[in-house]
C-alpha cells in the first residue's frame, strides 16, 4: 500500500469531520470540470445554504438527476414524458424511474401515456457558496498541487478554493500557490484548524477559462460560459447534498467503523480506504458481511442534511449514487 495515499484518504476524512456542521453540507471527492468532465476531481466541497435550501431539503434526501431537472415538467399539469425529456426513450424511463423513487416525480398513466409532474417546485437559490478544497496533507511533495489550484481558479466554478495541509506553512509555499486560494493547516489528530491565508472570493457569474490539454509548452483552453458554470454548480450542489463524505465500510471481518463514521480496520489499528486497502489485495482480508453503520443518523444529526423531510418517501440504499 502506498503509505502517502493512505496518510492523504486519512487526513481527508479528519479534515470532513471536522468541517461537519448542522449549517453545512460536506462531500468528497466530486467533479470539479465542465468541458471534460472526470478531469478534475476536488477532495472536499463544502455546501454552504443558500435562502431556500429548507425548501431542496423538504423534496428528496437523495440527489436529484440533473436530466429530471432539466426536463420540461413542473408541479401543475402532469406532462407526457416523451415531451417534458429531450432524450432518447430509454434513457428517460431510466431518469423517471430514478426520479420517482427519490420522490422528485410523481407518475401517472393517462390515455396510454406515462405522464409526470414535479412533487415540489425546485428552488434555484438554496445554495449560498460551494467551497472547494484541495488536501495536502505534506507539502514537501506537492504533485500536481500547483496546476490543480490554477486550473480551480481560472475555472471559477466554486466560489472560494483552498488548501489544506499538515505542513508547516513557509512564504515560499505560499509563492507557489495562486494569489487566490486560500492556505489552512489542519491537525487531523483533534481537527484544530489555523487559517494562514484567507481565499479570494472568485467570479463564478462570469466566464471561466479550463485547461483541456497540455502538451509540452501548449495548453489548449475552453472558454466556459456563465450558464455552462450554473449548471455544473447545481450538478455538484445536488451530488454534494445526496452523497456525504463518509465511505461505506468493507465486507471484512476485521471491519468497523470510527464515532463519526469512518471504516476502520480492527486487525491494523487504522482508518483504512476501502477502494484501495481491502479485499483479497489484503493479506489479512477475512470475507464477511460489512459491519452495520447508520451513516444516515450521524449525518443528520451532524450537517444540514436532511434523512426523512415530511412528506418523502424513504431513500433507498444506493440511491445517492444518481446524480
Amino acid at each position: 500500500m502506498d503509505a502517502r495515499v493512505d496518510s492523504e484518504f486519512r487526513f481527508e476524512l479528519a479534515l470532513c469531520a471536522a468541517l461537519e456542521d448542522p449549517d453545512r453540507v460536506v462531500a468528497r471527492q466530486l467533479g470539479g470540470a465542465v468541458a471534460r468532465p472526470g478531469a478534475r476531481i476536488v477532495d472536499v466541497c463544502v455546501l454552504e445554504p443558500g435562502p431556500a435550501f429548507a425548501d431542496r431539503a423538504s423534496i428528496t434526501p437523495a440527489s436529484i438527476p440533473d436530466a429530471a431537472l432539466e426536463a420540461d415538467v413542473g408541479p401543475g399539469t402532469a406532462v407526457p414524458v416523451a415531451d417534458a425529456f429531450d432524450l432518447p426513450p430509454e434513457r428517460a424511463r431510466s431518469v423517471v424511474e430514478t426520479a420517482v423513487e427519490i420522490g422528485y416525480l410523481e407518475r401517472e398513466r393517462r390515455s396510454g401515456r406515462d405522464r409526470v409532474r414535479a412533487t415540489a417546485r425546485y428552488p434555484d437559490d438554496w445554495v449560498g457558496e460551494l467551497v472547494a478544497i484541495e488536501n495536502n496533507p505534506d507539502l514537501g511533495r506537492p504533485g500536481d498541487l500547483r496546476s490543480q489550484l490554477r486550473f480551480d481558479v481560472e475555472l471559477g466554478l466554486f466560489d472560494r478554493v483552498w488548501l489544506a495541509t499538515a505542513s508547516h506553512v513557509t512564504r515560499a509555499h505560499l509563492n507557489r500557490i495562486p494569489e487566490a486560494v486560500g492556505v489552512q493547516r489542519v491537525d487531523p489528530e483533534t481537527g484544530g484548524r489555523e487559517v494562514v491565508r484567507d481565499p479570494e472570493v472568485l467570479p463564478v457569474e462570469r466566464p471561466g477559462i479550463e485547461v483541456v490539454a497540455e502538451e509540452g509548452l501548449r495548453t489548449d483552453v475552453e472558454v466556459v460560459s456563465p450558464a455552462a458554470k450554473a449548471r455544473k454548480r447545481r450538478r455538484i450542489a445536488e451530488r454534494a447534498y445526496g452523497k456525504g463524505w463518509r465511505p461505506d465500510p468493507p465486507g471484512c471481518a476485521h471491519a468497523s467503523t470510527t464515532a463519526d463514521g469512518g471504516p476502520y480496520c480492527d486487525r491494523f489499528d487504522r482508518v483504512v480506504d476501502p477502494g484501495r486497502d481491502c479485499g483479497e489485495g489484503c493479506a489479512a482480508h477475512e470475507p464477511a458481511d460489512p459491519p452495520e453503520t447508520d451513516h444516515e443518523t450521524l449525518r443528520a444529526a451532524n450537517s444540514a442534511w436532511v434523512a426523512e423531510p415530511d412528506g418523502a418517501p424513504r431513500r433507498q440504499a444506493g440511491l445517492d449514487r444518481f446524480g
